[in-house]
């Protein structure tokens, strides 16, 4: 995929003993993964998530380890709590040095079946909430010439049957981040985009139908399921490379290129394996 080459005095993987990291949806998952990886690494970790009894386990365990950690429960779709978030971290250790927009939530139902509220709360939370941070934490990374993640999907750059607002929602970082960097790269700040296809997270369990409730039937996935941890250490080795765009497995990467070079054909093939998971599809 893509790269740019490290710009002088941008945070590697040399450098992060120190820095501060804040990563959303960290309380468990994906998210818990990559703060266990990078305060391995020696950063500092602030860890944001709505859940704050789970935060407050995942600091313990984080500590128990020897490193930073400041638990900061908060809804990344409320502006006024990111901005308070910043405002917390840079309060509590005086920089922020990367930042990791994990947090997401999923969606399976046809759209003939789904609440249009359904669709606006995943946009809520998987765009906007990625965006609301992000603006909010802009200034402090470019002053550290650091580094922001956001953790998309294969669904960010490809369609997917039953999942049409969540699949808008990770279009939708594409756009936002790739012209991000447009405007911040000349600064020495990296932002990459990661694209996985199934991570055993649980994410696809507590996905909402259509009406708002918990699916209640198993998720279909197209390929194996990554570790968290796995997807974690590509995380981390993507960022210090300097990489524009992750994709982690080898489902994502026969999906982009296959959703490339025959749109078609692998529209086809996504139906016939995720489309037995919904009645009534046209």
């Amino acid at each position: 995929m893509a790269q740019f080459a490290p710009t002088a005095g941008r945070v590697t993987r040399r450098e992060l003993k120190g820095r501060v990291v804040l990563i959303t949806g960290a309380a468990g998952g994906l998210g818990a993964a990559l703060c266990q990886r990078y305060a391995g690494a020696g950063a500092r970790i602030a860890a944001l998530d709505l859940d704050a009894a789970k935060l407050v386990t995942l600091a313990v365990t984080l500590r128990a380890k020897g490193a930073e950690v400041l638990a900061v429960p908060g809804d990344i779709t409320d502006p006024a709590a990111c901005k308070s978030a910043v405002a917390m971290t840079m309060a509590h250790f005086g920089a922020l040095d990367g930042l990791i927009n994990n947090a997401g939530i999923s969606q399976r139902s046809l759209l003939q079946d789904t609440d249009p509220e359904v669709n606006r709360r995943v946009m809520e939370v998987n765009f906007f909430g990625a965006a609301n941070l992000t603006q909010a934490a802009l200034a402090q990374i470019v002053a550290q010439r650091g580094f922001i993640v956001a953790i998309s999907s294969v669904a960010g750059f490809s369609p997917l049957t039953g999942r049409t607002g969540y699949a808008a929602s990770k279009h939708a970082l594409h756009g936002f981040f790739d012209s991000l960097r447009s405007e911040v790269e000349g600064a020495g700040v990296g932002v990459t985009l990661v694209c996985p296809s199934f991570i055993r997270t649980g994410i696809g369990a507590a996905a909402t139908d259509g009406s708002g409730a918990p699916v209640s039937s198993p998720r279909i996935t197209t390929g194996g399921e990554s570790s968290p941890e796995e997807i974690a250490e590509r995380v981390f080795d993507a960022v210090a490379a300097g990489r524009k765009l992750l994709l982690p497995d080898a489902t994502a990467r026969k999906a982009w290129w296959l959703s490339r070079l025959a749109p078609g054909l692998y529209a086809r093939i996504m139906k016939r394996r995720v489309g037995g998971e919904f009645s009534g599809l046209l």
